[in-house]
């Protein structure tokens, strides 16, 4: 059963763009990790929340989708996730919400639908290029 992982962070007022745009990268980098469902993982920000109250004042948005459990268990304990986050995360959060569950069985077929339709959007991406 697919398991879906979110993560928010909201940054203390002292961290800087350049520190927030390396964030954004390492993370991006976790996608290749083999218990990271056919690499998707997205991650996103600042919020565009209108308002932007709604946020609750986190800032950037990690989603990530892991075979089962097993698999995201493995996610989180594997070396890169660890130094990723005990570098870019940690050190520099006011704030952090983590979110996991299991999509059920009837709902199985979005996940894929989503996955192809990322996949398919990283293809045209890449053509175009």
């Amino acid at each position: 059963m697919t398991v879906i992982h979110i993560v928010l962070v909201k940054f203390l007022p002292t961290v800087s763009a350049t520190h927030k745009k390396i964030f954004v990268h390492e993370l991006k980098q976790l996608k290749l990790l083999p218990s990271v469902l056919n690499g998707r993982l997205i991650v996103g920000g600042p919020s565009v929340s209108d308002p932007i109250e709604t946020s609750k004042g986190f800032q950037y948005a990690l989603l990530s989708y892991h075979k089962n459990r097993e698999a995201m268990e493995e996610y989180q304990a594997s070396e890169e996730h660890l130094r990723v986050i005990k570098t870019y995360v940690f050190p520099y959060k006011e704030d952090l919400m983590r979110f996991d569950f299991e999509v059920d069985a009837e709902d199985e077929y979005m996940c894929r639908l989503i996955g192809d339709g990322l996949m398919k959007g990283f293809v045209n991406q890449a053509q175009e290029e």
